[in-house]
């Protein structure tokens, strides 16, 4: 299988004293609007009302200029007030932000799917106290159906999906947790192709050649859980997991010679893969030292040494399929 790394050998001619990220524009796509490569996760960012409004106040503090919610976080109403908060406090426009958000499985659509997919955003944006999102996706390939079961209902949603720009209040549509054959017959009915596909992608999940396909056809890539396992959600008294990321010794090696930490080493290389990276933290220290990977340079070596982790410690993290009792990210690494 080819390695990110040599793809990418093939577009570029030499590689100087800056990040890949630099070299390696993304590819001509629907996007409308600039998607920041590092941007602030609010999964789970929800310690208490206050802590996550100054999280997400914070981040917009250190620099951030994209933010990652979604209605299933329960928490948008608090993420709402931060922004509203650091954008006061640093002089920033609405336009200044990237904000993405997800539509929820009970809005997915059965017979009336165009108005619950556009209800569902209507909650999301007076949840953020917003009149528009740069990004709205469709958070999971299967729908809530009317006896309480789980049904593939993904292209009929999407097409509820493709009314949105036309009311202003969405400026680009896209999905997350899709397959390879999910997002075939999507591209096949669509008339509108997905600007982004948000996934799990970090280290111990490359998905090398799955990137790459996005990148031939213009769809952008956002990577969440981009540290790994450091999320609690993810089973932690499980025997079978790898070791924490932060703590992985290769990645320990690599930052100390790049000066950085184990944090910014991951989220540097997720940057230079040319997808988008949406870390999360509730404490202040973490949250502008992730903010840091911006400066962190990696080398074409230390590349190396990750992509040897993927092989190692191949992991998919976040797959609800058997407690929902669906096939998910079929054909794809680590199911």
């Amino acid at each position: 299988m080819l390695s990110l790394f040599s793809a990418t050998l093939l577009l570029l001619a030499s590689l100087s004293h800056t990040t890949l990220a630099d070299q390696l524009p993304l590819s001509s796509s629907t996007l409308i609007g600039s998607i920041p490569h590092l941007g602030f996760g609010t999964w789970n960012l929800k310690v208490s009302h206050s802590n996550t409004s100054d999280a997400v106040s914070a981040a917009i503090q250190a620099g951030y200029r994209h933010i990652d919610c979604a209605a299933a976080y329960g928490n948008q109403k608090d993420v709402g007030r931060g922004i509203k908060e650091g954008m006061k406090k640093v002089g920033l426009k609405r336009e200044d932000l990237w904000i993405t958000s997800k539509l929820w499985n009970d809005q997915y659509g059965f017979t009336s799917f165009v108005k619950g997919v556009e209800e569902g955003l209507n909650e999301t944006l007076r949840e953020l106290g917003m009149d528009y999102l740069d990004l709205y996706l469709m958070h999971w390939p299967v729908g809530n159906a009317p006896d309480g079961t789980l049904d593939y209902d993904y292209v009929q949603t999407w097409r509820a999906m493709e009314y949105l720009p036309s009311t202003g209040k969405v400026l680009n549509i896209g999905i997350s947790n899709f397959s390879p054959t999910q997002l075939r017959e999507l591209m096949h009915s669509a008339s509108i192709k997905p600007a982004v596909h948000q996934m799990e992608m970090h280290p111990y999940l490359q998905q090398v050649d799955w990137l790459m396909h996005h990148r031939r056809h213009g769809i952008h890539v956002t990577a969440y859980s981009p540290l790994g396992n450091s999320n609690p959600t993810y089973s932690p008294d499980s025997t079978d997991l790898p070791p924490p990321l932060l703590q992985n010794k290769e990645i320990l090696a690599i930052a100390e010679k790049a000066n950085c930490t184990a944090a910014q080493v991951a989220l540097a290389w997720g940057r230079s893969r040319g997808t988008s990276v949406i870390p999360k933290s509730s404490h202040v220290s973490r949250i502008e030292e992730n903010y840091g990977a911006k400066t962190c340079i990696l080398w074409s070596d230390d590349t190396k040494r990750i992509e040897a982790l993927g092989e190692k410690y191949l992991h998919r993290f976040n797959n609800p399929s058997k407690g929902w009792g669906v096939d998910l990210f079929e054909g794809l690494d680590g199911v």
